[in-house]
């Protein structure tokens, strides 16, 4: 079985540990590379929300209230973004929600002992919208890492691409220079969607687009 050739539902169907498994079993296509080409993560077809998402929208309106266009010129929204990025990294502490709360899923902003990979999403996002960036334009994606881990990150939508915000790096770059498996988007029509995306990392059939 070859990864680059991993179906829709089978990507989805199959957990973590299954999947590591089969691309340690398997020849992988190399990951994407940053090549500055505009591109945008494309919806596939609407998905279920990821369990933590449940309740987010009633707990924090601008989690899924769309707002107008931003008034910040592109170059402006990007270093403010990373400006954000930068500074939530640096000021809150990494802690596991079976830590903090006992369970496995639990998304919400960091407390004062901290938060994981959602929870810092969500506080970049809030601290983004509040600067005046369209809250559409803010998506969080549900992802696999390099090391196929789940992960949680920030889309940045620009008017030249997507953009990541990471936890995991500083640096805000694009989605393609990731590696990372890109697997559900909250769709920015409608934030208290989701779709399913499916492209970049092990997956190499995928669309993109340009605008």
């Amino acid at each position: 079985m070859k990864v680059g050739k991993i179906t829709t539902r089978r990507i989805l169907s199959l957990g973590c540990a299954a999947l590591a498994f089969v691309v340690a079993t398997s020849h992988l296509a190399p990951a994407y590379a940053g090549t500055g080409s505009g591109s945008f993560l494309v919806a596939q077809r609407s998905i279920k929300a990821p369990p933590g998402f449940s309740g987010l929208c009633a707990k924090y309106n601008w989690a899924c209230a769309s707002t107008g266009h931003s008034a910040l010129s592109n170059d402006a929204v990007v270093k403010l973004a990373t400006k954000v990025n930068r500074q939530v990294n640096r000021q809150v502490r990494q802690i596991e929600d079976q830590q903090q709360y006992g369970k496995e899923e639990h998304w919400a902003l960091p407390t004062s002992r901290g938060g994981d990979c959602e929870d810092l999403v969500l506080l970049k996002k809030k601290m983004l919208v509040e600067r005046g960036v369209a809250a559409q334009d803010l998506l969080i994606a549900t992802v696999l890492d390099r090391r196929l881990n789940s992960h949680a990150v920030l889309i940045l939508r620009t008017q030249s691409g997507d953009l990541v915000l990471d936890n995991l790096t500083n640096k805000i770059v694009a989605w393609e220079a990731t590696g990372y498996t890109f697997l559900k988007l909250q769709n920015p029509k409608a934030l208290n969607r989701w779709d399913a995306v499916l492209a970049g990392g092990v997956i190499t059939d995928r669309p993109t687009a340009s605008r």
